[in-house]
């Protein structure tokens, strides 16, 4: 094995950092992104381009304020709970 296909493969062996700041949950919305198109691509019998691209941006938005509405609420009930 060569050294730069071991350093490709340690590089996987330990978790990326990305931390607890608000910025940081800008990383959400690839992987959002990511689940609309792969979701939407096993659950369609045809893809047809442009009813594709609104359906998986409609699921997009969907999870997106899905998830900003249950960080709200939980931010809110740790909020209640420690005051």
């Amino acid at each position: 094995m060569s050294v730069i296909a071991a350093c490709i493969l340690a590089s996987f062996t330990a978790p990326e950092n990305i931390g607890t700041t608000p910025q940081s949950m800008l990383w959400l919305l690839p992987l959002a992104a990511a689940i609309a198109v792969i979701y939407k691509a096993t659950k369609v019998q045809t893809i047809i381009a442009e009813k594709f691209a609104k359906e998986a941006v409609v699921l997009f938005g969907s999870i997106i304020v899905f998830i900003t509405v249950t960080a709200l609420a939980l931010h809110a009930l740790a909020w209640l709970i420690t005051e």
